[in-house]
Parts: C-alpha cells; sequence; structure tokens
C-alpha cells in the first residue's frame, strides 16, 4: 500500500531532516510512526502525501509514484495533519460536501457515511454551524470525518488525537482499525506512545531523520514496553 525507498530530504543549511528512510506499510496495517520532535516524523508524512518535494528516494503509494502521479496518488489516500486548517466560513456540512465533491462521491454514500461518523464523533446537531464556530476538538473531529467520507486506501495522520477527548480517541482507533480490517492501510505519528504499543501491529522509530527500528510490534517489544524501547534506541546522540 505504500513504500518508502531510500526517501532523503534536505533543508537550508545542507540539514538532512530524513536520511535514507525505507518503509513498507502492507493493507491491513495500522503503522506507528514514532520519533522525538523533530526526528523527521512530519516531513516524512508531507513528503508521502505530496506536500513536500524531496531530493533522493521513492514514494509508492498503492503501486504509483507520488512524484510521477501525485493525483493518482491523492485519491487513494487521505490526510490529516496536526493542526488541520479548514475553511471557516463554510458550515460543517458544507464542507464535508466540498470534499465529497472533490472525490466524486455519490449522493446516497456521502449520506450514509456522513451520518455515520457525525453520529460517531457526536456533531451531528453542529453541523449546521459555521466552522468558524468549533472548538479545537471539533475541528479535529471534522477533519477526521472528512478523511473518512472517500474510503481511503491509506490514511495518513500526524499526531491525530491532539485535541480529542477520550471518547473521540476511542472512535477514532475504532474507526482505524475498521478501515484496515476493510483492506486498507494507517500510517500514524503520535507522541502517546502506550496507544502505539496497543493499536499497531507494526511501529517504525525514526531519529535524527534516521531510521533506527521498525518491524512488527509484538516482536520488537517483547519483554519490555515500547516506552522502553524507544527510550533505549532514540536517546539524544553525544
Amino acid at each position: 500500500m505504500l513504500e518508502i525507498k531510500n526517501l532523503t530530504k534536505v533543508y537550508k543549511g545542507n540539514k538532512k531532516a530524513v536520511d535514507s528512510l525505507s518503509l513498507t506499510v502492507e493493507a491491513g496495517d495500522v503503522f506507528g510512526f514514532i520519533g522525538h520532535n523533530g526526528a523527521g516524523k512530519s516531513t516524512t508524512i508531507k513528503s508521502l502525501v505530496g506536500i513536500l518535494d524531496f531530493e533522493e528516494g521513492e514514494i509508492i503509494v498503492d503501486g504509483k509514484s507520488i512524484k510521477k502521479h501525485p493525483l493518482e496518488c491523492k485519491r487513494q489516500l487521505a490526510y490529516i495533519p496536526d493542526n488541520p486548517d479548514l475553511y471557516e466560513h463554510l458550515t460543517g456540512i458544507q464542507y464535508l460536501n466540498f470534499i465529497c465533491d472533490v472525490f466524486q462521491v455519490s449522493l446516497r454514500e456521502r449520506t450514509q457515511r456522513i451520518e455515520k461518523y457525525a453520529n460517531d464523533f457526536e456533531i451531528t446537531g453542529a453541523l449546521g454551524d459555521l466552522i468558524s464556530s468549533y472548538s479545537h476538538g471539533m475541528k479535529q473531529k471534522l477533519a477526521i470525518i472528512s478523511a473518512m467520507v472517500h474510503k481511503p486506501k491509506l490514511l495518513v495522520l500526524d499526531e491525530p488525537f491532539v485535541g480529542l477527548d477520550p471518547k473521540a480517541s476511542l472512535q477514532l482507533k475504532n474507526m482505524m482499525r475498521e478501515v484496515c480490517e476493510q483492506g486498507s492501510a494507517v500510517f500514524f505519528s503520535t507522541h502517546v506512545l502506550e496507544v502505539a504499543e496497543k493499536l499497531c501491529n507494526k511501529i517504525a522509530i525514526i531519529n535524527h531523520g534516521k531510521l533506527v527500528v521498525s518491524g512488527d510490534t509484538k516482536q520488537l517489544v517483547k519483554e519490555q514496553t515500547l516506552e522502553e524501547l524507544f527510550m533505549e534506541v532514540s536517546g539524544d546522540e553525544e
């Protein structure tokens, strides 16, 4: 579903934000991407969804190159940044219908999906309100719904649990599992290691732009916690 091959992203000053990173995410995976602030997580994510260009390597989404076939790749994925920017002059339902129009979701399908996810997140009554009136948590919920309405094959999330209350976090976890049970995949960054350990069947840890650990979660943690593994492999280099 997702192949990252020797990805290298260089910023000004010849600083490598991502250094020869390679990962594979298969259909059915809930893949956790972990690292300190500044480790290269968001740069990797923005590169794989087509926001940032990169100097070396290749990113393949559902068999197609994000560089050579950006529109085809973007049709197959959904991306939620850590701080979603929504069109605040629209109402919630107008925004969702706009996204459905972009992805050519039929009227019947969009009605069913919006009703389901809005009920799950308990914001049905607020869909007629302007997004500018929403709290941060409500905006996050609307962004998640907008990512789900076209049934993406790859769901890419950057710190998705920030701003969500415990009940909404549980709903999001259930949605992520549901997406994978239907044959899609989830790739997400998080600082909440307990969530990653319980939710993800695979994890990768990045440090200073380099991949330091990747593989099956149960095999990697074994008799230690993910937090202990993270501290062991990602300590600051002297």
